[in-house]
């Protein structure tokens, strides 16, 4: 005698349907690295550029100050005491440290504009940034409102489903008040009477 073998029921699915009661809406702004970005655009810059900004770094730096003041007091004390080649007020001296001041102020402006590029693109980011922050807080507060709304709704819905039953406005405050207590919040006051509602109802 065979037995027949019966397929495993198969468990059944019940569906589900997500309501969304709040679609939030991204801002489009994503975060850079502004530093990142700042050595890509340098990389990528010409040699004139290069040679700027490597000028400019040359001469903001405190050795290079001190050296060229190094230079001029040894330039004055030779000439004042071992070889007077440049005598006093020293017209060589004030020409080589005057006829190189117009191309290197060029160049030093050049290369101030092109590093001051990266608090362009920081002031840019903050901007960008905060423009986000400002969005994503006036997307929650959508938010809460929603959830609002619809704890309204549910409530309204629980408190017409009690006074259908057969539940007493009385017995439907003190309930309100009840569980109002146990979660320690506020009631709003209602301007009608527990006896209007009554006669309401």
């Amino acid at each position: 005698m065979t037995q027949e073998t019966i397929p495993a029921a198969k468990p059944s699915v019940i569906p589900t349907h997500r309501h969304m009661m709040f679609c939030p809406t991204p801002h489009p702004h994503q975060a850079r690295n502004v530093n990142f970005l700042f050595e890509a655009e340098k990389k990528a810059g010409n040699f004139n550029k290069q040679v700027a900004v490597a000028m400019t770094r040359l001469f903001q730096a405190m050795p290079t100050f001190w050296l060229i003041m190094a230079w001029i007091v040894l330039w004055i004390i030779v000439n004042a005491t071992i070889i007077r080649f440049d005598p006093l007020p020293w017209p060589l001296l004030l020409a080589l440290a005057s006829v190189p001041q117009l191309p290197l102020m060029v160049v030093i402006m050049v290369g101030q504009g092109l590093l001051g590029r990266q608090q362009e693109l920081q002031s840019e980011e903050q901007f960008n940034t905060t423009q986000k922050m400002y969005h994503d807080i006036e997307q929650v507060m959508a938010h809460l409102c929603t959830q609002d709304q619809e704890l309204l709704k549910q409530t309204s819905l629980l408190v017409h489903l009690m006074k259908t039953s057969g539940i007493s406005a009385e017995k439907i405050e003190e309930l309100q008040n009840h569980f109002a207590v146990a979660a320690d919040v506020p009631l709003p006051v209602d301007p009608q009477g527990p006896e209007q509602r009554a006669i309401s109802a």
